[in-house]
């Protein structure tokens, strides 16, 4: 394998795109062309990418544009029926009469969900697999309630009720394919490997029977922006393989005075592939707060992180109180089903007709029973494509509403909590249907993004103060390097509780 190194804001998957427009331009057919990457979100946004540059079609024309869950999932001819669903981990929690709780299953084919194990037990014995490793080992590093006889037995009659009923999880399908790469892994041209600094041990194992069914792959990636040890990512695989590599130099968004910061951050790494990469032109600025209340965000692009989610909890409540739109961890300050029904509402009463979805999302927000709607009128039957005026609702629907009564009135099941936060917004002049301008995540949660302006908390969580130092340093080089423009550092509540920059 050939690595790519792209330290922060180098372009690596433009990099990467590039090498596949060389290959297209030469004649390469494109399914001769693989490329996969550690989460589908980025494999999609990679897909997406080829498909508007080259003008090809993302289903027909980029099948290997994927991760390694779905590639192997399509590779062993597995289907949907084959895989542990969550009426199956309900049905064995009956069983052994302990919940084991997951999240909502995996559509490899749509690529729509996520396919994490939520019960620690569970994550445990997922780990252990992936990592290659014993249970007991992995038990023996963590401070689960669960004694290790109970880890024994969940993990025992798991693996069981998989054999009994000829079930698959999604590190089966990963085991399954590296004992029979050799017959069900296709020959590849060109293939790309992204983000290769997070894969764990068992990943690795496919990665390089890819390899050996490739002409030519690519493996690229950051050590120093490895942030996943903790869920099985084997970094020093990453630092130590074998063959040629090219580092990628110029930053197109750190600016002077962010970078010299962050590469005080990677020199405490001790283990590390060393690398140098040049700065924008632009000098940019690094400042130091005391506390969030110093910041003025009403204007520009904001990034807030913290080590710990909990940590955003008093200013997610801060921006609420000041009425100000944001985004916490992908999910929006004012959802997007409330967001639609004060608009659908507000654009009716100025004569201007909704869809049926949006008039159904107005009707949730109304009691009936003849106090908004009348009585057994809450369901509104009509085409999926008919649009509707406050007129037309009224006569045939049993809107008891009228253009009088503003968005809060006549939708009176709102929460009186998200009646004050959108009358706050709205005074602020806020469009709370716009993308928030100000985002709130973990570091981990913003990996791969940016803004011109980011706000970087120090704190650290009980847990993160028993993490490794070079997996700290990285922590805090990622968070530091989204930052576009100006960055600003809080200070930490407790110094002995906090990351030292």
């Amino acid at each position: 394998m050939f690595r790519i190194f792209g330290p922060p804001g180098t372009g690596k998957t433009t990099t990467l795109l590039n090498y596949v427009d060389q290959a297209l331009e030469a004649g390469m057919s494109s399914q001769d062309i693989a490329f996969f990457a550690f989460t589908r979100k980025a494999a999609g946004e990679a897909r997406e990418r080829a498909a508007r540059r080259f003008q090809l079609n993302e289903k027909a024309d980029l099948p290997h544009f994927r991760t390694l869950h779905s590639f192997a999932y399509r590779a062993l001819g597995i289907r949907d029926h084959d895989l542990m669903k969550k009426e199956n981990f309900d049905d064995l929690s009956k069983k052994i009469k302990i919940p084991l709780s997951i999240r909502p299953h995996y559509d490899f084919e749509q690529e729509s969900s996520s396919n994490l194990l939520e019960h620690p037990v569970l994550g445990l014995i997922n780990l252990s697999r992936l990592k290659k490793t014993t249970l007991r080992a992995e038990y023996n590093q963590t401070a689960l309630d669960e004694s290790w006889p109970e880890v024994e037995y969940i993990a025992a009659a798991y693996a069981e009720y998989k054999w009994f009923h000829g079930l698959l999880d999604y590190t089966d399908m990963l085991e399954l394919f590296t004992k029979d790469a050799e017959r069900v892994c296709p020959y590849f041209k060109l293939c790309f490997l992204d983000e290769a600094q997070d894969l764990s041990p068992l990943q690795w194992d496919i990665a390089h029977a890819i390899d050996k069914k490739a002409e030519r792959m690519y493996c690229a990636g950051d050590d120093d922006q490895a942030i996943y040890r903790w869920a099985g990512a084997d970094v020093d695989h990453f630092i130590n393989l074998p063959g040629g590599s090219e580092v990628l130099e110029q930053s197109y968004r750190i600016p002077q005075a962010v970078h010299r910061l962050a590469e005080s951050i990677v020199s405490r790494i001790h283990r590390r592939f060393p690398k140098k990469y040049n700065p924008k032109p632009q000098e940019g600025s690094v400042r130091r707060l005391t506390s969030l209340e110093e910041l003025d965000m009403s204007d520009g692009e904001w990034l807030v992180m913290a080590q710990a989610n909990y940590m955003l909890s008093p200013l997610a409540e801060q921006l609420k109180s000041g009425g100000y739109l944001f985004e916490r961890n992908g999910s929006r300050s004012i959802s997007e089903r409330l967001s639609v029904a004060v608009n659908g509402w507000e654009s009716m009463r100025k004569g201007r007709p909704v869809s049926l979805k949006t008039a159904e999302t107005i009707y949730s927000y109304m009691s009936g029973n003849g106090v908004r709607v009348a009585r057994g009128k809450k369901k509104i039957v009509a085409p999926d494509d008919q649009l509707f005026t406050l007129e037309l609702l009224q006569k045939e629907h049993g809107l008891m509403a009228d253009d009088s009564m503003i968005w809060h009135v006549a939708m009176d099941k709102i929460p009186a909590v998200d009646r004050a936060y959108i009358t706050s917004l709205l005074r602020r002049g806020e469009k709370f249907n716009a993308l928030p301008r100000i985002k709130l995540s973990t570091i981990h949660g913003t990996k791969g993004g940016e803004a011109e302006n980011v706000v970087l908390l120090l704190d650290l969580s009980p847990a993160a103060l028993r993490t490794p130092a070079d997996d700290l340093h990285r922590v805090f080089y990622v968070g530091v390097t989204r930052t576009i423009e100006n960055l600003f550092i809080v200070d930490p509540e407790n110094y002995e509780r906090a990351y030292n920059l």
